[in-house]
């Protein structure tokens, strides 16, 4: 009953605009870090964004204005707001949570992730 369900991948042209939505079931995201990671075919996991449980966001060099990681105004729902998209940032893109977004802590929840794909 408790679980992560990613939604709004879709195949869009380089330069354009992607916003994926991350939803929680059973619990809300209001006292947890919430981060988006994508991982593309034949490369490891990435982080790209997190959002702290005080609001606080974060993004890898490549996403860092190009994508905004927000909370929805109901506290079971993150977005991440992608815009001038690159052919690298083709992946399956993945949310997950854990207390704070401090990257030596482990994620305690992922979800199945949703599939963003970039072409011309």
């Amino acid at each position: 009953q408790v679980q992560i369900v990613e939604s709004g991948g879709d195949l869009v042209q380089p330069g354009g605009s992607l916003t994926l939505s991350c939803a929680a079931s059973g619990f809300t995201f209001d006292y947890y870090a919430v981060a988006w990671f994508r991982q593309a075919p034949g490369k490891e996991r990435e982080a790209v964004s997190c959002i702290g449980e005080d609001n606080t966001p974060f993004y890898t060099a490549s996403a860092k204005g190009r994508f905004t990681i927000s909370r929805g105004n109901v506290k079971n729902m993150v977005y991440l707001q992608m815009s001038n998209l690159k052919l690298e940032d083709a992946a399956v893109y993945y949310c997950a949570t854990k207390a704070v977004c401090d990257p030596r802590y482990d994620y305690q929840l992922w979800g199945q992730g949703t599939e963003v794909a970039v072409s011309s």
